[in-house]
């Protein structure tokens, strides 16, 4: 957008809208983040009225979208580091449990989810062994999937997204939420196969469901059962 460097936030009617400018991207990407964040981005020379014209296009999407984000943000129930409290793993919930000592500051032991006493008020602990179990788990679910897309895979990330569980830049690389490691593995690949479709597809539109549909048939069915088990992980709002 010629201009668009000037702000970060464009009203449209009763809509406040990021608006991020990337170099890699050849069309607009209107978003709306699960913290209920609308945002767009846009390749640079995108113009100011051509901007507004899509959103206002799509408002009917992005107020379902946002009715949607707001039902499901409701009801996340509390988690207490302490013994015999649940926090869940691949599908699985185990129960902690609090030691005085251990080799690692977290670990899955014979069904618990062992961590250390000088590590329990620090969530970035529990943060850090599901970065490091996606590290080692997601890239040999990534591969099958990425052959049947046909899309040469870049590098994968496990990070912080906020409340997005994924992203793909057109060349292929990939960062996934590290509490996506919650989920049960046939929604983890979900979210792997919505991400790479995106390297073909940019946009959420009919296209780029097709594409998702014929590499996973039941995907529309996985995507409800993401909405409906997405509130229930364990997310700390202060480390996203």
């Amino acid at each position: 957008m010629k201009g668009s460097a000037a702000f970060k936030v464009l009203r449209v009617d009763d809509l406040d809208v990021e608006v991020r400018v990337s170099e890699r991207r050849r069309h607009v990407r209107l978003t709306v983040e699960r913290d209920s964040t609308v945002s767009v981005t846009i390749p640079p020379g995108t113009e100011h009225a051509e901007l507004i014209k899509l959103i206002r296009s799509r408002r009917q999407w992005l107020y379902g979208k946002l009715a949607e984000r707001e039902s499901l943000s409701q009801g996340r129930p509390p988690r207490e580091f302490v013994s015999g409290e649940g926090f869940p793993y691949l599908g699985r919930s185990h129960r902690l449990l609090v030691v005085e000592t251990g080799p690692a500051d977290v670990r899955l032991l014979r069904g618990r989810l062992e961590i250390r006493q000088d590590v329990l008020h620090d969530s970035s602990a529990l943060i850090a062994w599901y970065t490091q179990r996606g590290d080692s788990w997601l890239p040999g679910r990534l591969r099958p999937w990425a052959e049947r897309l046909d899309v040469a895979c870049g590098e994968l990330r496990i990070r912080p997204l906020g409340y997005r569980w994924g992203s793909c830049s057109l060349n292929g690389d990939l960062n996934i939420h590290w509490a996506t490691m919650q989920l049960p593995p046939d929604l983890i690949d979900y979210v792997l196969v919505h991400e790479l479709a995106h390297v073909h597809v940019p946009h959420h539109g009919e296209r780029f469901w097709r594409t998702v549909q014929r590499a996973m048939p039941d995907c529309h069915a996985r995507r409800d059962r993401l909405r409906r088990l997405g509130p229930d992980l364990w997310l700390p709002e202060s480390k996203t």
